[in-house]
């Protein structure tokens, strides 16, 4: 769920938002139809230079039984103390993390791995897979599969890749560069940006290798219900939480 001004928004390649609900009322709903974890992004609390609002965070929390991962302009270890207590169950950090990286270990020592997730928004420019900060509105020369590498050096717990090519597009999902990651890495690696039908599920977690995906607009406008999605790769002898 990506969150802008307290609604959840939905845009594709990272831009041209739409309203896409409440996020209280959508977290309970998913929450409810089965979904594993529920991911919770202030896409805009870098850039506005504010902190994710702990009390949506807490709203959100009340209303859902699963776990539940927070990320946005977080980079201190009392932002991550914030929203624990306001209810999450873990942090996710981006911009913050390439700006001083050294803040993964501090967070990983102070929470434990299990708490910590790196968020990484990559797009291929001419042929090579480039880190992407604030929201995926500034590019750095960080190139992906060596960032992945040191954030798991660093005591990371989980990578968030998020395909800012594949992203809102529908087309499925970046297997090549999940794949690549999730092999040469010992932490789980969740998969976002491409869903666009069920299909693209089952391949992401064979081809890509993933060990969790994401999705948004498909799950937000009700083009694929949760359930009928597991039971479809239930079938395809994918593992899957029914």
């Amino acid at each position: 769920m990506d969150i802008k001004d307290g609604r959840t928004v939905k845009g594709v390649n990272f831009i041209q938002l739409r309203d896409a609900g409440d996020p209280v009322e959508l977290a309970k709903i998913y929450s409810d139809e089965g979904a594993d974890e529920l991911v919770f992004l202030d896409i805009t609390a870098t850039v506005d230079k504010r902190k994710t609002l702990a009390e949506l965070v807490t709203k959100v929390a009340k209303s859902i039984n699963i776990p539940f991962t927070v990320g946005g302009g977080i980079s201190t270890v009392e932002d991550v103390k914030v929203l624990l207590n306001a209810g999450a169950d873990k942090i996710s950090i981006n911009s913050a993390a390439v700006k001083h990286p050294e803040v993964i270990n501090e967070m990983a020592l102070e929470f434990g791995s299990q708490c910590i997730v790196v968020a990484i928004d990559t797009r291929n420019v001419d042929g090579i897979d480039f880190v992407h900060t604030h929201g995926g509105r500034i590019p750095t020369l960080l190139k992906t599969q060596g960032w992945a590498r040191e954030v798991c050096e660093r005591g990371a717990g989980e990578i968030l890749l998020t395909s800012m090519d594949h992203d809102g597009t529908k087309s499925g999902f970046a297997n090549e560069i999940t794949s690549e990651i999730s092999s040469m890495l010992s932490i789980p690696v969740i998969a976002s940006g491409g869903a666009g039908n069920m299909k693209h599920f089952k391949d992401v977690f064979t081809f890509g290798k993933a060990d969790a995906a994401l999705a948004a607009s498909i799950f937000h406008f009700k083009e694929i219900p949760i359930p009928n999605l597991k039971a479809y790769l239930a079938a395809e002898e994918v593992a899957i939480r029914i």
